[in-house]
């Protein structure tokens, strides 16, 4: 037997004494745990035998024990912890490091509000570094509880968050991050000023972006009251009532089965006013808008109960409970009957605000990846040297442009109608795109982020570095604000009571965009399938409309993807023809326009919308469902 064998024998008895876990084991517990019981009484003899060895021979087997580790090149004989290490990703100055979001600006602000706004920005931005994004870390591994009963078994409903919670609503009232809009420091630009603030915020906040997005959205209502637009129908399912007070009050009662960030001042909610016989008007026109104090004078809710808190699978952050009124004192703030069409601008902020953490949640990871890429080592070079990884980023990033563009069009066609100066055509278009968008840059998160969490590997799945939380945070986009599905068939409704003259601003703007670059060499390709894209667009347009709505309908989704890939193309061409515009401006535009741009047209050809195809769907879902044979 040679010195190694003599060696590995000698040293099962030393390991026959310790802990199956130990490090000793080099990473292969069970293959120790099965050779311990068959040699156990040879080991322990070894052992016993090694130890008088050590005894009388100290100097001797310290040299055999460093003679056999660098023999057999044992990583771990000798330390706790493996050699694996990785150096953690970390984002630079959001605004800084993001040449595409300062070309925008450069492009669309007057001169002397971009001085202003670039300065506010990059301070802003290396505050989200300094302070932000540790503070939303803190929220994230520290959820709100709910504590139902005090030590005296005293009824409080006390909604527990952190301390991290309640400093970004200070830092958020210190940045102006909603009052920034309503100033008006910047004309029509404010809100552009103010989107581009929070989509820097967004996804550091730890979903204090949750709050903001309400609290923009009820200064709205209340800034607009007087308005008598007609909204979408979002409210022909509330059960809540309203009682009137003797004092011009009402008192409410009724279950909210989910109410986000709970923990707010104040609320808007519908409510159906109930007549002096009790009766109540059903559907959306038996609805009004009530302002509510959640807790009174004294510190106590303000007839409410706090149920319990929801278990999401995502925005584990943000408060959000199910609540029951009873009795809850309020101040009707709509005409009777007028509640839907009051909070149609409401909905109109918070899916600016939905689109908003779309595109923040994309940047912030592509960030983080990219960072990763310049610091992690495979196969023998970084991950940023290997073509492959950096074509995946690069597809990543596209996306994530296209969205950026369509995200600040209607943060522009927003500060527009707000200022009065839209046109009918930008009233028409802000109507039109913000579902298109909320509908689009929700399902591009998802797949972005999901991507992206490959970009690192294990550790991409591993809950400590803080990734896997953006892909469970994500999932809420395509749901918060409504489904995909109800936002296409709201895209209808949309031309539908526009009579078609929203298509028609769509088909104009889009156009004008599009010729801009129609000039440029480099943009011929992009500009061909555009123009492509555009026709088959229009013709579908044309043929649909004799197919009734059961046909509209089935087409709803596809329609309204083929409405965001034109338009955002469009805008990205635009982007790439403007004077100054760098290479990667052309090469992003290439790059979008060489998918599928029309995929309603697509799918229109292959029969997905024929009225058989329908029946075939059901039969497709449902076979070997007992459901199927209802």
């Amino acid at each position: 037997m040679g010195p190694l064998g003599a060696a590995l024998r000698l040293r099962i008895g030393f390991i026959s004494h310790l802990p199956m876990w130990s490090p000793v084991t080099s990473g292969h517990p069970m293959i120790l745990g099965c050779l311990l019981p068959r040699f156990q009484e040879r080991c322990w003899a070894l052992s016993c035998r090694g130890i008088k060895r050590i005894a009388g021979q100290r100097e001797q087997t310290e040299a055999w024990d460093k003679h056999t580790s660098e023999e057999l090149k044992v990583p771990f004989a000798r330390t706790a912890t493996g050699t694996f290490f990785q150096e953690q990703p970390k984002i630079g100055n959001p605004y800084l490091e993001d040449a595409f979001l300062q070309g925008y600006l450069k492009a669309h602000l007057p001169s002397k509000v971009l001085e202003e706004v670039s300065l506010d920005l990059e301070r802003f931005g290396a505050r989200v570094v300094a302070e932000i994004d540790s503070l939303g870390r803190e929220c994230e591994l520290n959820p709100p509880a709910l504590q139902q009963y005090n030590a005296w078994g005293q009824r409080v409903d006390h909604i527990i968050t952190c301390p991290a919670w309640k400093r970004l609503k200070e830092i958020a009232a210190e940045e102006g991050l909603v009052a920034e809009a309503y100033e008006r420091r910047y004309s029509n630009w404010s809100r552009v000023h103010q989107i581009t603030k929070l989509y820097l915020y967004a996804a550091s906040s730890g979903l204090f972006s949750c709050p903001l997005a309400m609290t923009d959205g009820a200064a709205k209502v209340i800034e607009w009251m007087t308005e008598r637009r007609g909204g979408s129908d979002v409210g022909c399912s509330t059960e809540t009532v309203a009682k009137e007070q003797a004092d011009g009050t009402y008192c409410l009662y009724g279950f909210k089965w989910f109410t986000s960030a709970t923990d707010a001042d104040m609320t808007l909610t519908l409510a159906r006013i109930m007549d002096v016989h009790g009766e109540v008007e059903q559907g959306s026109r038996g609805l009004s808008l009530f302002f509510m104090e959640v807790r009174d004078k004294e510190g106590k809710l303000n007839g409410v109960e706090v149920q319990r808190l929801k278990e999401k699978l995502g925005t584990r952050q943000v408060p959000t409970a199910e609540l029951l009124l009873d009795g809850a004192k309020a101040h009707r703030i709509s005409a009777e009957g007028r509640g839907v069409a009051s909070i149609a601008n409401m909905l109109t902020i918070t899916r600016i605000h939905n689109v908003n953490g779309s595109v923040s949640g994309m940047k912030r990871i592509i960030n983080l990846g990219r960072d990763y890429a310049s610091k992690r080592v495979a196969f023998g070079k970084f991950l940023k040297d290997h073509p492959l990884h950096i074509q995946t980023m690069a597809r990543m990033e596209v996306q994530r442009r296209g969205a950026f563009l369509l995200l600040m069009e209607v943060a522009r066609l927003l500060g527009l109608e707000e200022t009065s100066m839209a046109s009918e055509r930008d009233q028409l278009l802000l109507r039109l795109l913000t579902p298109v968008a909320k509908l689009y840059t929700g399902k591009q998160a998802i797949a972005v982020i999901s991507e992206g969490l490959e970009c690192f590997g294990g550790q991409g799945y591993m809950e400590d570095t803080g990734l896997p939380v953006t892909l469970r945070d994500a999932q809420v986009l395509t749901i918060w604000e409504g489904t995909t599905n109800i936002l296409s068939l709201d895209v209808l409704r949309s031309l539908t009571k526009s009579q078609g003259r929203a298509l028609v601003a769509f088909f104009s703007a889009v156009q004008g965009k599009v010729e801009l670059a129609s000039n440029i060499k480099d943009l011929e390709s992009a500009v061909q399938r555009m123009q492509s894209a555009i026709s088959k667009l229009e013709e579908f347009s044309q043929r649909v409309g004799s197919k009734g709505p059961s046909g509209t309908e089935l087409a709803a989704r596809d329609f309204a993807y083929t409405l965001a890939r034109i338009y955002t193309g469009a805008l990205l061409l635009e982007h790439a023809a403007r004077p100054g515009a760098s290479f990667t401006d052309i090469f992003t535009a290439q790059r979008w326009c060489t998918q599928d741009l029309c995929p309603v047209a697509t799918e229109e050809a292959t029969g997905s919308y024929d009225p058989e195809v329908a029946s075939l769907d059901t039969s497709l879902v449902y076979e070997g469902s007992p459901f199927g044979r209802m």
